[in-house]
């Protein structure tokens, strides 16, 4: 399923475009002057140059991590992961931390997240003095075992 978004492209961004054909997302780059350290346990926002429009109603844009940047050099979002409303329409930034023990160097135009877009649903809800019964019911963390 594909969805039109109109893009707004600020700070010599270019339009992001998907990698191969199966790809879930679009890399955002960071539109920094200047090369950005960040320190062992330093967070930073850096701009990604691009403002969206989805011309959808009922979705949401995630923001999430680039798995090699997290598994190589120990960077992460620093907010776990980021939700643009569909309202919104500033220009996207990404929150990065460093959780290595080394500094870690941000480039010019380097990927430093993906984009994705999520179909939303919209809870209605209904107060209620009981909940319907599960196997689990109320077991919290780790109450269905290890494996």
């Amino acid at each position: 399923m594909k969805i039109n978004v109109k893009i707004k492209l600020t700070r010599g961004a270019a339009c992001p475009e998907y990698a191969t054909d199966g790809s879930a997302a679009v890399d955002l780059r960071a539109m920094i002057d200047e090369p950005c350290t960040l320190a062992p346990g330093e967070r930073r926002t850096f701009t990604t140059g691009i403002a969206i429009s989805p011309e959808t109603e009922g979705v949401v844009a995630i923001v999430a991590a680039r798995s090699g940047l997290g598994i190589k050099h120990g960077i992460s979002l620093s907010n776990g992961i980021g939700v643009i409303d569909s309202d919104y329409r500033g220009e996207i930034c990404v929150g990065l931390i460093n959780t290595s023990s080394v500094p870690y160097t941000v480039a010019p135009g380097d990927r430093i997240a993906q984009l994705m877009f999520v179909p939303v649903l919209a809870a209605s809800f209904v107060v209620s003095d009981e909940l319907d019964n599960t196997a689990r019911g109320s077991g919290g963390f780790g109450s269905t075992g290890k494996n």
